[in-house]
């Protein structure tokens, strides 16, 4: 077992820490670190045939998490493998209902052969805490032309090709963050044009599904707004839906906006040019030669 640790200018000691274990550890500029084009990097410095990619800030809650996650390619039809993620304590109502719709305790096979009526969740998969099969990342990549969400990029072009994908709850993580009313718009504006540059959104149960849940998570709030102790919980839980829905409907529909409007919606700045793609377009163009990257 190999672990390489990407390190893109920590200043709080995670450094110090690192450099005390036998690891491989690689820095990158602050301003080079990019969602896809990053975890490209690290699978291309390690030699396993299973690429298990982990967040710094994805807390492990067993001694079994890895094993857990690794078993299961002994289908050799998966592909990938993604783990559950519990939400930190102190995590908000709405991040809580969240969690409890996309990471539930049961697991699930991913097979492009049937759906099962997963809808949108078919294609749902997180790098946060999760496997790849050397040989699929070899024949996918994550997709560099997606600023954000290239886990979901991923998926979609493992399970386009053939390949399963597998949700192991008992691969578990504490992971994750808080968001406000504003921030949520925005995050569900780049969900939902990201949905729709994949062709997400027309797949089969989509519309339908995400519709369905929508409409659960704001009911379960409602249901709450007269109880005690998680009224005003709650009703800042309702604030965070309604975001939710907004961000997603504008992002769906992001081709009737103007830019200067897209680009103050987007939460990752999709609709801003891609300045490190320019540099290294112009390096090869002024060499006379191109060299393609993962």
């Amino acid at each position: 077992m190999e672990v390489v640790v990407v390190d893109s200018g920590s200043t709080d000691g995670t450094l110090d820490i690192v450099k005390s274990f036998q690891v491989r550890l690689r820095q990158i500029p602050p301003a080079s670190f990019h969602h896809a084009r990053t975890r490209n990097f690290a699978a291309g410095l390690t030699a396993g045939e299973i690429l298990v990619f982990l967040s710094q800030d994805a807390i492990p809650n067993s001694d079994h998490w890895l094993e857990a996650l690794i078993t299961n390619f002994d289908d050799p039809r998966v592909g990938a493998v993604y783990g559950r993620q519990v939400p930190m304590p102190d995590s908000s109502l709405e991040r809580k209902d969240t969690f409890d719709v996309l990471y539930g305790d049961q697991r699930i096979v991913k097979d492009p052969a049937h759906r099962n009526g997963l809808g949108y969740r078919f294609y749902h998969f997180s790098n946060v805490n999760a496997a790849i099969r050397r040989s699929v990342w070899e024949a996918t990549s994550f997709p560099e032309d997606l600023k954000v969400f290239e886990d979901l990029g991923i998926a979609k072009r493992i399970l386009d090709k053939g390949w399963k994908i597998v949700y192991e709850p008992e691969s578990c993580v504490f992971h994750s963050h808080n968001y406000t009313t504003t921030g949520l718009l925005k995050r569900y504006f780049d969900i939902g044009y990201t949905l729709k540059l994949l062709h997400i959104w027309d797949a089969p149960g989509a519309r339908n599904s995400m519709i369905r849940d929508v409409w659960k998570l704001l009911k379960n709030k409602v249901n709450r707004i007269g109880e005690k102790d998680t009224g005003r919980l709650a009703s800042a839980g309702m604030r965070h839906d309604i975001a939710k829905s907004a961000g997603l409907l504008l992002g769906l529909n992001q081709k009737y906006l103007p830019l200067v409007l897209k680009r103050r919606l987007s939460a990752f700045r999709v609709f801003e040019p891609d300045k490190r793609r320019e540099l290294d377009r112009n390096k090869s163009e002024n060499s006379g030669f191109f060299v393609e990257r993962r």
